[in-house]
């Protein structure tokens, strides 16, 4: 069994959605796995992975909506907000969604759907740093 890891800092301009696609596409090849699983993790709990429509970006904007709906910043039940209104939001949305996934390889490639990219989505209002690790087995 071949493995490949690799760790990298992707900056976001605050709450939505930064594709990560092509940088864990080049990854993958760069690992030279035929066959195999590429997980991609994020080591924080107020953002999210997620693998979203790529092609209409109308579909990232009503998922956003959706979630304002369901996790509402400053909601006055909530004692978590040490770092602000958005911050026991964006853990609630971090939960609900996943902070790792893995995808299948297949002939040395990514096996995304036609309309399928893999986004790091930001739950926080303010830009963030985050980290993350792409592991590659086969």
């Amino acid at each position: 069994m071949k493995t490949f890891q690799s760790t990298f800092q992707v900056m976001n301009s605050g709450r939505g959605m930064t594709e990560l696609t092509d940088k864990i596409v080049a990854l993958v090849a760069k690992a030279g796995v035929a066959t195999g699983l590429c997980n991609v993790f994020l080591h924080h709990t107020s953002a999210s992975i997620v693998i979203c429509e790529n092609s209409d970006p109308d579909v990232q904007y009503d998922l956003e909506t959706f979630m304002q709906r369901l996790a509402i910043d400053g909601d006055s039940r909530y004692k978590h907000i040490a770092e602000g209104a958005d911050d026991m939001s964006a853990h609630i949305r971090t939960v609900l969604t996943q902070n790792s996934i893995s995808i299948p390889v297949t002939e040395t490639k990514l096996a995304l759907g036609t309309w399928q990219g893999i986004y790091l989505w930001e739950h926080r209002v303010r830009p963030y740093e985050r980290k993350v690790t792409i592991t590659i087995q086969g």
